[in-house]
């Protein structure tokens, strides 16, 4: 089982949970569509040394 995270979208303001791949490396970035708005959100994953994960969200411009 993959760990998981969350952010909130930038667009709509909803809270986000998404697994994680630890094996992508320790930061992280790439473009997902919001579940809720469908608008794009650029995502930052950093590894936080602990096992967790932070996920900063922005919109895509």
């Amino acid at each position: 089982m993959l760990p998981e995270s969350d952010y909130v979208c930038a667009a709509c303001g909803e809270l986000i949970v998404i697994p994680i791949d630890p094996s992508a490396g320790e930061i992280q970035d790439y473009v997902e569509d919001c579940p809720v708005c469908c608008r794009p959100n650029v995502l930052r994953v950093t590894a936080n040394g602990d096992g967790t994960f932070r996920v900063d969200a922005e919109s895509e411009a």
